[in-house]
């Protein structure tokens, strides 16, 4: 019961997440109007939750590197005080990164504790804050010109390209939530990590974890989160910064989901590595600043008159603001929880590597099966089914009143001659 309870920060920053990032996967396609708020927020929460549970653990070991939050007292206030920045930026419409809230909070804890962050990984993740938008930027920029080229030579008829955007968003935006929650996660229950329940769930086909099991607690948190208060946020992102076309909206989710994959998966890094490459860092990466850095990209093509500068400052700013501001309140609450409520926020560590012990990381052994990807295939299989269907209807209904209007004008110029 105690571990709930001090978990209760994480859950709070998961919804202050989902409440903020959900814009960063949706948000330009509910501003064009292409899907609505309600469907955009069901499929974000099922492949959110999905992403974390499967493949949210390789974040959590980034986070540990640069600083092990050891005690569940200084865990809780590192995720608290990451929580209230984020939902302060979230109240004021501002898409604000949460990756730099929860660095700037164990930085904080680090200097507090007197156990230094590794800076070699402080230093990877900081440089993903440029590399992140620059490429977000390079990928919106080359898909727009390669999709607007595409749609010129196609000439595809404005009914059929609506529902072909309409069902990329859809597949573009699912993926875009699972590469989020997997690589966003361990900014909301990483923290907790070495605190979680040495449980297993078997379920014949799959085996949950502790650390998968706290997982999906936060990823239910981040679902609550962009059904109770994310559409403000979107239309931010959606319409803020620039005015996006339908067409634009599409790249601008590929090119962010796209960006998360480079920077989650453990393959590519491999295959740079064989190319004599040097790899892209295994880092949770802000999902609201590549987004911002698609925005620009599509702008830039689009001519820079159409980046909104005002509101692109704005957000700019908030991304200076949120580590150090995080770092200061972390820094001084931990001071007011061990000294006014006599917890303890940290002990010493002999081990600087960020890594669970091997007695505990034998037992939280991520179990993956083919049945469970099935699953998950079934499941996209079935969202886009449904979205076809009801699209296909939208144009049955749409060609009926055309239909209607077409033989009242004709009825009504009988009468007239």
């Amino acid at each position: 019961m105690l571990f709930l309870v001090f978990i209760s920060s994480g859950l709070f920053l998961g919804w202050s997440l989902g409440a903020n990032d959900a814009a960063n996967i949706f948000g330009s396609a509910v501003g064009s109007k292409m899907i609505s708020f309600k469907r955009a927020a069901w499929i974000a929460s099922i492949f959110v939750v999905l992403g974390a549970v499967l493949q949210g653990k390789g974040g959590a070991e980034t986070l540990n590197a640069l600083g092990t939050v050891n005690t569940l007292p200084g865990a809780f206030t590192v995720s608290l005080c990451s929580a209230l920045v984020v939902f302060a930026m979230t109240k004021r419409s501002l898409p604000v990164s949460t990756s730099q809230a929860i660095v700037g909070a164990i930085v904080g804890w680090s200097f507090f504790s007197g156990n230094p962050p590794d800076y070699n990984v402080l230093g990877k993740i900081v440089t993903t804050w440029v590399s992140g938008p620059v490429l977000g930027m390079l990928f919106a920029a080359g898909l727009f010109m390669l999709l607007r080229n595409f749609l010129k030579r196609t000439k595809i008829h404005v009914i059929k390209l609506d529902t072909y955007i309409r069902i990329s968003l859809v597949l573009t935006g699912a993926f875009g939530a699972y590469s989020l929650g997997a690589n966003n996660i361990a900014n909301v229950m990483g923290v907790f990590i070495h605190s979680a329940p040495a449980l297993s769930i078997d379920l014949g086909f799959y085996k949950i974890s502790g650390s998968q099991l706290l997982f999906l607690i936060g990823g239910l948190a981040i679902s609550t989160g962009i059904f109770t208060y994310s559409q403000k946020v979107m239309a931010k992102v959606g319409n803020g910064i620039l005015s996006l076309t339908p067409e634009a909206a599409l790249v601008v989710v590929l090119s962010q989901a796209l960006v998360l994959f480079l920077f989650s998966s453990q393959r590519f890094a491999e295959l740079l590595i064989f190319l004599g490459i040097p790899p892209l860092p295994l880092v949770p990466v802000s999902s609201t600043q590549l987004v911002i850095g698609a925005l620009i990209g599509i702008g830039l093509i689009k001519g820079y008159r159409e980046i909104r500068i005002s509101a692109l400052a704005g957000v700019a700013a908030g991304w200076v603001v949120t580590p150090v501001v995080s770092a200061l309140l972390t820094f001084f609450s931990l001071f007011i929880v061990q000294n006014v409520f006599g917890l303890q926020v940290s002990t010493s560590l002999q081990d600087h590597s960020g890594l669970l012990p091997a007695s505990k990381a034998s037992k939280d052994i991520i179990i993956s099966t083919p049945a469970l990807w099935f699953m998950f295939i079934l499941i996209g299989i079935a969202l886009i089914t449904l979205f076809y269907k009801l699209q296909n209807r939208k144009l049955k209904t749409i060609n009926t009143q055309l239909k209607n209007q077409i033989d009242d004008f004709t009825q009504a110029k009988k009468h007239g001659n």
